[in-house]
This record gives C-alpha cells, sequence and structure tokens, in this order.
C-alpha cells in the first residue's frame, strides 16, 4: 500500500501507485501519475497531467505543471535498466513538459537538484546532471548529460550545453547559445558557437555585489583572458594578489578545477 498523509488532496482521477511516499499537505490532481518509489515530500503538488516515476525524490513545496516527466529513464545506449535514481530539492517549480532523467549507473546513478529553481516550459535536465539552487532554466533550455551548474546560473531560452559541461556560479548564457566548453563563475556567454564576452555585471550587482568588487573582477577577468600566457598560467599567477576577494577566488578555483571540458573564453570555437 502507498503511504499517503491524511491530509494529502489526491483527485479520484489520479494514479498513484502502491508503494509511494505521499506527504503532508501535497496536492495531486486529475489524470497524474505517480510511480511505486517516488516519494512526495510536505507541500508538493502536482497540478495535473503530471508525471513523477522512477525512484524519485521530490523535495517540499515544490510545484509539477501539466506534461511534466520527472523521473524517467536516463536517455543513453548504455542504461540498462538499473535502479538509479533523481533527486529535486524544496521550492522548485517545474513548468509544462519539462522533463528531468534519473542516473545512470557508470557515473553514480543519481541526478541532483537543488532547491529554490526555476524550470521553465520545455527546459531538460539529462542523465547525471547536478543543477545548484536558485538557478533558471528558461523555455527549451536543454541539459546534456553530466552537466554542472551551479548556483544562481541563468540559461537563456533554447540554450543548449555539452554533456559534461561545468557552469560557475551566477553565469549568464544567452538565449539560443551553444554551451560547449565551461563557463567560468560570474562569467556571460553568448551565441553558437557561445563565446565568453565579460562578466555578468548586472546578476552581481542584483546580488548586492560591491561596485569595487565588481571593478576587481573585471580586473582579475581581462588579467586571465588577456594575458601573456595561457589561461590556467594566468590564473594561477594572480592567485596571491586576489586572494582576498571571494569572487576571483571562486573563479580561480574554478579554472584550476579537474575538468572534462575546455573553458570558454572570448574567442574559443571562434571560426577564423
Amino acid at each position: 500500500m502507498s503511504n499517503i498523509a491524511e491530509s494529502a488532496l489526491i483527485h479520484p482521477m489520479a494514479a498513484v501507485e502502491d508503494g509511494a511516499v505521499i506527504g503532508e499537505g501535497v496536492k495531486i490532481g486529475p489524470f497524474c501519475h505517480v510511480g511505486s518509489h517516488v516519494v512526495l515530500h510536505a507541500n508538493v503538488e502536482l497540478l495535473s497531467h503530471a508525471v513523477v516515476t522512477g525512484r524519485t525524490v521530490i523535495g517540499k513545496g515544490t510545484r509539477i505543471f501539466p506534461m511534466a516527466v520527472i523521473g524517467g529513464d536516463p536517455q543513453s545506449v548504455h542504461h540498462g535498466g538499473e535502479e538509479t535514481t533523481l533527486t529535486v530539492g524544496a521550492n522548485c517549480t517545474i513548468r509544462e513538459g519539462v522533463t528531468m532523467n534519473t542516473g545512470t549507473s557508470d557515473f553514480g546513478g543519481q541526478t541532483i537538484v537543488g532547491d529554490n529553481n526555476l524550470f521553465l516550459a520545455n527546459s531538460h535536465v539529462a542523465h547525471d546532471c547536478r543543477v545548484g539552487n536558485h538557478v533558471i532554466m528558461s523555455n527549451n533550455v536543454m541539459l546534456a548529460g553530466h552537466v554542472v551548474i551551479e548556483d544562481r546560473v541563468i540559461l537563456g531560452g533554447g540554450s543548449a550545453v555539452h554533456q559534461f559541461t561545468r557552469v560557475g556560479r551566477q553565469a549568464f548564457v544567452g538565449g539560443l547559445s551553444a554551451v560547449s566548453y565551461d563557463v567560468i563563475p560570474y562569467g556571460m556567454l553568448n551565441g553558437n558557437p557561445g563565446l565568453l564576452s565579460g562578466l555578468n555585471v548586472v546578476g552581481m550587482t542584483r546580488a548586492g555585489i560591491d561596485r569595487a568588487v565588481i571593478h576587481r573582477v573585471r580586473r582579475a577577468y581581462k588579467a586571465i583572458f588577456e594575458g601573456t600566457g595561457s589561461v590556467r598560467e594566468n590564473a594561477a599567477a594572480i592567485r596571491d594578489e586576489y586572494a582576498d576577494c571571494e569572487q576571483v577566488v571562486h573563479i580561480l578555483d574554478f579554472i584550476a578545477a579537474d575538468s572534462d571540458r575546455a573553458l570558454s573564453s572570448p574567442t574559443r570555437g571562434q571560426k577564423g
């Protein structure tokens, strides 16, 4: 039998399979389908025609709109039906037609989505992705497998992120951009192929970062991408100078970290 809290409201035309765990205050609208291994925490709402399946946990207060399919099998030819998982955090809004897949066993079997995120219509989170907190994915954004999206990233409509790519915290990706390489924290990327076009100054300002700090980050950005050495060499060379600037350290640590992808820059991928 399903574990259903007394305060849950389930429409008689919804299908909740035996074994599902339904928390206090959950609302499940008509024609929704909740699988047998699903956990819906308190105050989750499925409006109508939403599917939550697989070994999926949905955090408290998250709202899922019609035609979303959350917890489907990974779209990978290597998936053999293993029991992998999807975890979605609290207070997310998942709009119409959004799809999120469970992980693949070869890479730990987990897709993880954080809290307070907004996924607009028809956006997609593929297998083994890691999505942080306060992220906005606009309409038709596509994350391939194994992508890492850090906190407070905004992805413009129709943008696509290549598998294994990282997008650093508070970066901004313009609409219809092709993200083929890692995007530094606070960076702004536009175009196809996507080119780094400076810093997300508007986002930094809205986040309350002081103007003087933004100017320091700009100087560091210029030293990294316009210096005489490689990007990694330039970043390493300025670490001591900017050790007291949290935002620059975020960028330097991101550049120094191991990654399967190269770094986006103002020129990488530009056709000669």
